[in-house]
């Protein structure tokens, strides 16, 4: 599609940055190890992730928007059986792929081979816009599969798949932010949307903490399936980030290229 690739990174490039700086004006929690010390492995990792995406669009005939468009073409999928107005398509479509989104991250969770690739994401000991990054290049690539066949499943129209990678890209990259939030306001928006302090529980050290809050945009669906946890045991303050490796290693790339492949 023209100017995908443009809309979707001066959205990710410009919500980076805003979410970067609120997040250094006003921290909600001391970092343990400082920007300079974990961001390089982070946005490391993040540009192996996209070579991934790339190189799946070499293998693959279609990736998530070509798909859209071909299950259009095709008249494949749910919404393609209905005479829908264009903007309601694109709604139903963000509503159907931000719940997809957020079953396939139980899966990861719950299935321990999947389980083996995110915890990469949940070693980080420190919890900030570049956490919502931290995705093995393997667990892209899984991903976009799975993105592919729900995209063609629901037969989702292509802006709305372009919406919702923006949306998904924006609301990780906040509810990762370690921002401090009024905390009126934070009430108010977990009603509808996934805020840092609700999300940050589910970085907790603590499993039966991290089985809880799936969602990324939408608080809704952990509200309806039960998986809504309002606040870390210890306060947010108190409460330990990451995995059982509370040491410096998470900080290191190659390590945490090699964690899914190690012995426990």
């Amino acid at each position: 599609m023209e100017y995908e690739a443009a809309i979707r990174l001066s959205a990710f490039l410009g919500l980076f940055a805003l979410f970067a700086a609120l997040e250094a004006y006003a921290p909600r929690r001391a970092r343990v190890y400082d920007r300079a010390r974990r961001w390089p492995t982070n946005l490391v990792i993040v540009v192996l992730g996209v070579l991934t995406a790339r190189a799946m669009a070499i293998f693959l005939p279609l990736l998530a928007v070509g798909a859209a468009l071909d299950a259009e073409a095709q008249g494949w999928g749910l919404l393609n059986q209905f005479a829908l107005p264009g903007w309601a398509a694109i709604v139903l479509a963000v509503l159907a792929l931000d719940l997809a989104i957020w079953a396939q991250h139980v899966g990861f969770h719950k299935l321990p081979w999947l389980w083996r690739l995110h915890r990469v994401h949940h070693a980080d000991r420190d919890f900030d816009v570049t956490t919502a990054l931290r995705f093995h290049p393997v667990e892209i690539a899984a991903s976009m599969l799975i993105k592919i066949g729900v995209v063609y499943a629901i037969g989702a129209p292509a802006w709305g798949v372009v919406l919702f990678e923006v949306i998904l890209n924006g609301s990780a990259m906040f509810n990762h932010a370690n921002l401090r939030l009024p905390p009126g306001l934070d009430r108010v928006l977990r009603q509808v949307l996934v805020t840092p302090d609700m999300h940050r529980v589910h970085h907790s050290v603590h499993r039966y903490e991290a089985d809880s809050n799936y969602g990324f945009a939408l608080s809704i669906w952990d509200r309806i399936f039960g998986t809504y946890r309002d606040q870390p045991e210890g306060g947010h303050d108190g409460m330990v980030i990451g995995l059982q490796w509370q040491d410096e290693r998470p900080t290191r790339l190659g390590w945490s290229l090699k964690l899914p492949f190690m012995k426990d």
